[in-house]
């Protein structure tokens, strides 16, 4: 049985390291042109060096996602760009046009070819052609339920691999290719800049009633239309696994680090019990329990299991039950010096997320800012601050604390 690879996104570089840290495979992210998502900070020419050293230092790899469709005038930059990740050693692109598929063949033969999301891949003969043309892996369109999935794996090439979404955030269209928010707003979500107008609240308005509204239904907040629930595949990793998925993708370039760290940490658990349990495998509650610590909407299985993932029409917002409060930078047995990132105070207590994975709780006995005053709460983000612990805080942990 082949081990899937665990392959989690990055906005920034902060987003890269917590990946890192905490057991991805891969990692895809983009430079600031040719990328699916504008809202994120993406990589400078330099900052696209020192990701993929870092990542190759830890035996990582690095995707760059290439996956917009150029106009005539962004085509001419594409050359340079393509060399210059052949030449920092880039792992692979990420493509959905032919024509950039061809380029990247031409000036970095060397750097792998995936295709995108964005290509829309549902059946063995497109995948098929795409191999032909050079492509070594083929990320299926979101819709795909398994068994098709199968087919699919059963009719390619050994050496071509599929790359599945597993986690994240799902678009209302098909494959993202959404005009909804060109028409509202101008921003061409196609060329990365969604404004997410399916996650907007909407009334209903008779022309000659000016000033009045009637709800969809019977909700005081408006009704939301579009609003599909998130995916998470976490309990189906056998599933995935046996389908044929060589590359298990989390979605989320444009959110923070500490969401690729926490996504990160529970598939990586979750593969690599499932590979080494087998047919004995069962999800640990931690690990599912893990994915309730973020910020994200209802779940779903997205379209696997032959179902729909679903709207969620009463409400648009995230269910939100802990909140990241900080970073340990170093510490020294029950004394870690943090970077406060929410506020807490001193008594409470603190769920630990540290580097190995395992996640732990532990009260606040004791803060002290700066100026080795003790306060009695972490008010200012960013704070630097000294904390004692009744347990010791590894460096390099996350500190969450659960909602009331």
């Amino acid at each position: 049985m082949i081990r899937p690879e665990v392959l989690s996104p990055a906005g920034d570089m902060e987003c890269l390291e917590s990946a890192l840290k905490f057991g991805a495979d891969a990692v895809f992210l983009a430079g600031n042109m040719f990328g699916m998502r504008t809202a994120s900070k993406n990589f400078t020419e330099e900052e696209l060096q020192k990701a993929v050293k870092l990542a190759h230092e830890k035996g990582a790899k690095i995707y760059v996602t290439c996956n917009t469709l150029p106009r005539n005038n962004e085509i001419e930059e594409l050359p340079h760009f393509l060399t210059y990740c052949g030449e920092i050693g880039v792992d692979a692109f990420i493509i959905a046009d032919i024509g950039v598929l061809n380029m990247a063949a031409k000036y970095a033969p060397k750097v792998h070819r995936h295709i995108s999301t964005q290509a829309g891949i549902v059946n063995y003969e497109t995948a098929r052609a795409f191999h032909q043309l050079g492509a070594s892996r083929v990320v299926l369109a979101r819709e795909l339920p398994l068994d098709e999935i199968a087919q699919i794996r059963a009719k390619i090439p050994n050496d071509l691999e599929i790359e599945c979404f597993v986690h994240g955030a799902m678009c209302v269209s098909f494959s993202g290719r959404c005009l909804i928010s060109a028409y509202l707003t101008g921003r061409d979500a196609n060329r990365g800049d969604c404004a997410q107008p399916c996650r907007w609240k909407y009334h209903l308005y008779e022309e000659n009633r000016e000033g009045q509204f009637f709800p969809v239904e019977q909700e005081d907040g408006g009704t939301y239309l579009y609003n599909s629930r998130d995916m998470c595949m976490i309990e189906h990793i056998p599933e995935l696994v046996k389908a044929g998925v060589s590359s298990l993708k989390i979605e989320g370039r444009a959110k923070s680090a500490y969401y690729a760290a926490v996504t990160t940490n529970a598939y990586r658990h979750a593969v690599d019990d499932f590979m080494a349990m087998g047919e004995n495998y069962h999800l640990q509650p931690w690990i599912k329990e893990e994915l309730e610590k973020i910020s994200h909407r209802e779940y779903s299985t997205g379209f696997y299991f032959g179902n729909e993932p679903g709207q969620v029409t009463n409400n648009g917002g995230y269910i939100r039950k802990y909140d990241f409060v900080g970073v340990c930078n170093d510490s020294i047995e029950n004394v870690a010096h943090i970077t406060q990132r929410n506020r807490f105070f001193v008594g409470d207590t603190l769920d630990i997320l540290p580097p190995d994975g395992f996640s732990f709780n532990t009260k606040v006995i004791k803060l002290i800012n700066k100026n080795g005053e003790d306060v009695e709460a972490a008010n200012h983000a960013m704070e630097q601050l000294e904390m004692v612990t009744d347990k010791p805080v590894p460096a390099g942990s996350l500190m969450r604390l659960k909602r009331e």
